[in-house]
């Protein structure tokens, strides 16, 4: 089902002029033929590079080249070399770093004291998932380093956690979830000759002990229940047997499709995208009067409270047929939330959580459309690592509250003590 992940397409890049001939220049010195062949030759020119990238920095450093016998206004000079054996993601390689005479030289390229130059990669990946475009990482790294890398090389050096993404995406998942919240975002896939607007399926989920996770991501042509079936079950192969609440938008059938799949689940229309739906039919001048009188209803302390409240507000609202049509249809969706207490009925009313897991990857989604689903996937797992950084596997606010609430319910408390570990 959906998309699976595949190697990157090839795309044709503007090469830099001097590459045929660079490369020419290396088949010739060592004829590689294979991949490995290859690998070592470009390891073999790396030390080279490196040197010469340094003895630029040192005559920048001393303020002339190295066979420049005019006067000079120091009277610093360089003063040999240190070995140095670096390590890269092509391997080790020895190099040879040039010293000065007063020991004022810092180089940059490659630090004192620094051995391990791959970190380049690491924060290639790092401005990568905060969403900068691959021309601005190069314009960065060449800041910062003096060196540029190609939009390929960029995208070789991502391609890397591919492995990663595939092992996070199919990796088992706990067997009790209190909270799952659905919601699908959109972002455009160039696809053959054409570039799509495709539906990217996304479940943030609160384990027994409050914890954020995400279980997943999924890429669709558009968001529908059959889908959202096909993610249900995958994530219960995956090893989830029971979910307490799903809260969702209006997909219609995505209700039917969770109790298939979860058949005790409590499905949640949220109260938000309710909202938003009913004031479609209410002009802009009551819009504030409108919403807060909806307020009082989801808001009110019981059900009794609320039923009182939805009386009077259907009474008031009379001329707005379309509007108050929309939460007598879902009237269920309000009711149901007096069967829990106010902690709970404040975790489950919204989707807000997951949207606002959304938010986050819009921040390296606008940056425009991706060649190819895995261009998706490695920009989203990327930000994915850095929410749970940010979430630091801590609970959810007020959690032992909503935990307490939902001990007071035997049935639901029976099927946490089948799943919750001690």
């Amino acid at each position: 089902m959906g998309t699976a992940l595949m190697a990157p397409r090839k795309n044709k890049i503007k090469r830099n002029p001097n590459a045929e001939s660079v490369a020419k220049a290396i088949i010739d010195a060592y004829k590689p033929e294979t991949v490995e062949d290859m690998q070592f030759a470009i390891r073999d020119i790396f030390g080279p590079i490196f040197e010469s990238m340094l003895q630029g920095e040192m005559d920048n450093h001393l303020g002339y080249a190295a066979n420049d016998h005019s006067y000079k206004d120091t009277e610093n000079r360089r003063n040999g070399y240190t070995d140095k054996t670096l390590k890269t993601s092509y391997g080790e390689i020895p190099i040879k770093s040039p010293r000065d005479r007063e020991g004022t030289f810092d180089p940059q390229i490659v630090p004192k004291r620094t051995t391990d130059v791959s970190s380049v990669e690491d924060k290639v990946l790092s401005m990568y998932a905060r969403g900068m475009s691959q021309r601005d990482i190069a314009s960065t790294i060449d800041d910062i380093y003096g060196f540029s890398l190609s939009a390929e090389q960029i995208s070789n050096i991502t391609d890397r956690i591919l492995d990663d993404v595939h092992d996070w995406q199919n990796r088992p998942l706990k067997s009790m979830y209190a909270f799952l919240f659905v919601d699908c975002m959109y972002v455009d896939i160039r696809r053959e000759l054409e570039t799509k607007s495709c539906a990217v399926y996304v479940i943030l989920g609160y384990d027994l002990e409050g914890k954020k996770d995400i279980l997943g991501l999924w890429i669709g042509e558009a968001e529908g229940k059959h889908y959202w079936m096909q993610i249900f079950d995958e994530i219960k192969n995956r090893g989830v047997e029971d979910v307490l609440f799903i809260s969702m938008d209006g997909v219609s059938g995505l209700e039917e499709g969770a109790r298939s799949i979860f058949k005790d689940v409590v499905v949640q229309r949220c109260i938000v995208h309710l909202i938003r739906n009913s004031i479609k039919y209410v002009p802009t001048k009551d819009y504030k009067k409108f919403t807060a009188q909806l307020k009082k209803i989801y808001g009110a302390a019981s059900l009794k409270a609320a039923e009182a409240e939805f009386e009077r507000f259907k009474k008031d609202w009379a001329h707005y047929t379309g509007a108050v049509d929309v939460w007598v249809r879902n009237w269920k969706h309000v009711e149901q939330l007096f069967n829990y207490g106010s902690a709970v009925r404040k975790v489950m009313y919204t989707t807000n959580a997951v949207e606002s897991v959304n938010s986050s990857f819009r921040k390296v989604t606008k940056k425009g459309s991706f060649t190819n689903d895995d261009a998706v996937f490695k920009a989203l797992y990327l930000r994915v690592t850095e929410l749970y950084k940010k979430w630091k596997d801590r609970p959810v606010s007020n959690w032992a509250m909503v935990r307490n609430q939902l001990a007071m319910d035997e049935e639901i408390q029976a099927r946490i003590l089948k799943h919750e570990v001690y």
